[in-house]
């Protein structure tokens, strides 16, 4: 409402007249705060009255000074102002507001509060049908929802709901399922794909999918994402042929026994190919898919899913789900009780919400450093990488993360990892001491990651700050830190999705970090990704990844600092949760029990 931005201009003149003190002034005074005629004025101070704002008591004459004395205080209004902008579907527009007029913490936190209370699931009478919708928070920015083009978490769980591939994967990682292909074979030397395709599967835009969509889709990704996520992987793709609507024919240049349990990752989706060409570099923000949901709009930061009725695996619970894309630091206090998300991912549950349920998932992430060998300086001395490893304290790196969900780690394969407890750490001379002796004369290294790490890296930072060792953050985007700007930095902080494309996700790593490995660890690695490649016996590919991480660790290159388990808390109103190794629901299995019925 525009009548509060002009309060709050009133308001913030006077910082030094608190509430209910009177205040002498005149009509044009006022007027020329908020550079508007004397009429306009005289009409807004009715206005702010009725409001119940200020109470105004004018005195004949135009010379003569009125008393005003001002009732409402400026976080009230604030207050106000951002949930009408919020009833309007205007989130980022109240969060800019919140910021921009210098809100204090605790308007913040009532405004948190509020928040909350308008995410989770409720029902709407439209006619004569109701529509069950779920909104729920996303603490990120969502920059694109194209397959080939996502960076992150958020981003690929809504591309999930979007889009579909090939093929699927079980959460194990065990079994590949059909999924838009009901069959599929390859030739005796596992180098040419025939995939079968189901008929009648319609993307959103009305038209159905064929056999081109597919071809489109992976050439598609092999010209916009060369050195993306999995690119090992598209980039071995030497010819598809399309013998019919129904028929894909991919060859390989060489066998790739990780290729199918590509096809099952959503960097695999199908895309559209008249769509896609006439959306250009719109689609990521325009995704049209086969999903199980269609984006419906995007306005303000709020992106609405409505459930698509031609879903081929037939159509969900709900009608709709609103993804508020909160930026980083809004997200809301995971400590505080949760009365009305229905769905919390990654939450830490207090003790006293005994009517809330967890589950621990199966996947986890990873976080490490890698040391860039490639770069002249104190680390390629490895003593001194031996000495960095032994200055990381991972007990005193665990109390400053702290959370229940955070545990020691020295492997990427946990049901491998030896049983043998590591060695406590050495007292801070001795490692002071170590590092002295390693060569190590207090130079600066330098520490690469992302900006969703940063917390991660502070904590590393002042680790290393306790031994005696000086490190500098650079904190890179998501694109630059795949590309070669990150090769300027010493140690490089990464993470891992521990899930059911663990070994997708392990090649790409490797893969990474052999762009800054000494020659002769270069080819040996090689080797050993290509044993990998051509191995179809899970328990032999398993045995090569160990045998590549602890040549790694041994050599003081690969610092493991510790995993995360991932939680999904969600209320027993809830039924049909089917969960993602993410720890992300399929919006298309939920459904809720109607309030008032016994849900045991």
């Amino acid at each position: 409402m525009k009548i509060r931005r002009h309060y709050l201009a009133l308001r913030n003149a006077f910082p030094d007249i608190s509430e209910d003190t009177p205040l002498d002034i005149t009509v044009q005074e006022l007027a020329d705060l908020l550079t508007c005629t004397h009429r306009n004025m005289v009409l807004l101070l009715k206005r702010m009255q009725q409001e119940g704002w200020l109470v105004w008591t004018p005195k004949k004459g135009r010379s003569n000074r009125s008393t005003l004395i001002f009732t409402a205080s400026r976080e009230r209004v604030i207050l106000e102002e951002a949930q009408e902008m919020v009833d309007k579907q205007n989130l980022r527009s109240a969060l800019d507001l919140l910021h921009t007029e210098n809100s204090s913490t605790g308007i913040r936190g009532q405004f948190q509060d509020w928040l909350s209370e308008q995410f989770g699931f409720h029902s709407e009478i439209q006619g004569q049908r109701r529509m069950d919708i779920l909104r729920f928070p996303l603490p990120q920015t969502i920059h694109s929802l194209d397959p080939a083009a996502i960076h992150f978490t958020g981003e690929s769980h809504l591309v999930n709901q979007l889009f579909d591939g090939l093929v699927r994967i079980d959460y194990k990682g065990q079994s590949v399922l059909p999924h838009l292909a009901h069959a599929w074979e390859a030739d005796a030397a596992r180098t040419t794909w025939t995939f079968y395709l189901r008929k009648g599967v319609r993307f959103h835009h009305g038209r159905d999918m064929h056999s081109g969509d597919v071809k489109y889709s992976l050439e598609r990704l092999q010209r916009m994402a060369q050195r993306g996520l999995y690119s090992w992987a598209y980039a071995g793709i030497e010819a598809i042929e399309t013998p019919d609507d129904t028929t894909v024919r991919i060859h390989l240049a060489k066998r790739n026994e990780a290729f199918l349990p590509f096809l099952a990752t959503n960097r695999a989706s199908i895309v559209p190919q008249d769509f896609c060409e006439a959306a250009g570099g719109d689609f990521g923000l325009s995704p049209v898919g086969t999903g199980p949901f269609r984006l419906a709009g995007k306005e303000q930061g709020i992106w609405v899913l409505e459930a698509f009725p031609s879903y081929f695996q037939g159509r969900g619970f709900l009608d709709r789900v609103e993804v508020w894309s909160l930026p980083e630091g809004e997200q809301h206090d995971a400590s505080a009780p949760l009365p009305a998300f229905q769905v919390m991912h990654n939450a830490r549950m207090p003790d006293m919400e005994e009517n809330w349920r967890q589950v621990r998932q199966s996947g986890m992430t990873c976080k490490f450093i890698t040391v860039n060998e490639e770069k002249e300086g104190p680390l390629t001395n490895e003593v001194l990488r031996a000495a960095v490893d032994e200055a990381l304290d991972r007990i005193y790196l665990l109390e400053l993360l702290s959370g229940d969900v955070i545990e020691g780690g020295d492997s990427f394969w946990p049901q491998l990892e030896e049983t043998a407890a590591r060695p406590l750490p050495k007292c801070v001379n001795d490692v002071k001491q170590q590092l002295v002796n390693s060569g190590y004369r207090g130079e600066t290294l330098i520490l690469a990651t992302i900006p969703q790490y940063e917390f991660d890296a502070r904590a590393v930072q002042e680790v290393c700050r306790r031994a005696g060792i000086q490190l500098d953050i650079r904190l890179l985007p998501a694109e630059e830190f795949k590309g070669e700007t990150r090769m300027s930095a010493d140690l490089l902080l990464f993470a891992v999705m521990l899930d059911e494309h663990r070994e997708l996700r392990l090649i790409d790593l490797f893969k990474s970090m052999q762009e800054h490995a000494m020659p002769d660890v270069k080819n040996w690695m090689d080797d050993k990704l290509e044993h990998i490649l051509t191995e179809s016996n899970a328990s032999e590919r398993a045995r090569h990844f160990v045998e590549m991480e602890t040549m790694l660790k041994h050599r003081h290159s690969l610092l493991f600092l510790y995993r995360k388990h991932l939680k999904t808390a969600f209320h027993p109103s809830i039924r049909g949760i089917s969960l993602e190794s993410l720890g992300w629901v399929r919006f298309r299995d939920l459904w809720f029990i109607p309030s008032g019925t016994d849900s045991e």
